[in-house]
């Protein structure tokens, strides 16, 4: 573990499953690509010749999207993120879904106005997590350190990413299991105790 900054400035946030009420079945989405169980999505496309990934991605797109229509936010994600915004902290997304279906969830979750354009990377404008280039994009162009920043999310992608990026990093839990505490510097259960935290360190 790392020491969290005290008053971070960036705000790095997976969407599916961290801002959003999880409701993507993986194995399901595997099954209809007919990708093997187990593997990750994106990287198995990526081996496949372009001749044949090409119909997989715009499949996967669609799905996606038919996702989007239906997203819910998790409990406390406006008030959260209302929160750091009034505080001047800069927010950011970093999502291995699409950035058009990332700036539709956010409009959908009532959020989209707390959100640069520029400053919600998806699969097209960032390497996949967990690799770190997308933090480290926004972290050049916040102009920001890693020790100023912190990526949460609710995947071990996204904590490898941010461990990867040198920035501190909070799993989004609602197990309180914590399945990866060498890749974890704090979780939390909910984003209200999230938005707690962020109030006892006086960040917001």
């Amino acid at each position: 573990m790392k020491a969290m900054p005290a008053h971070p400035t960036g705000w790095i946030f997976d969407l599916d499953g961290t801002l959003t009420i999880a409701q993507h079945d993986f194995d399901a989405i595997r099954a209809e690509l007919d990708i093997p169980q187990g593997e990750p999505i994106l990287e198995y496309l990526a081996r496949l010749p372009a001749s044949a990934s090409a119909p997989l991605h715009r499949r996967l797109d669609a799905i996606e999207r038919e996702l989007a229509a239906s997203v819910r936010p998790q409990p406390g994600c406006a008030e959260m993120l209302a929160a750091l915004a009034a505080s001047g902290c800069l927010l950011g997304v970093l999502t291995r879904n699409t950035r058009e279906n990332a700036l539709y969830s956010l409009q959908r979750l009532g959020v989209s106005e707390l959100f640069d354009p520029a400053c919600v990377l998806g699969r097209h404008e960032a390497p996949a997590k967990p690799d770190p280039g997308g933090i480290l994009n926004l972290l050049q162009r916040w102009q920001l350190a890693p020790n100023a920043a912190v990526m949460v999310g609710d995947f071990r992608f996204d904590l490898e990413a941010g461990r990867a990026a040198g920035v501190a990093t909070i799993h989004f839990d609602p197990t309180g299991r914590v399945p990866w505490p060498e890749l974890t510097d704090r979780s939390v259960r909910t984003l209200t105790e999230l938005a707690s935290v962020l109030r006892s360190a006086g960040a917001s």
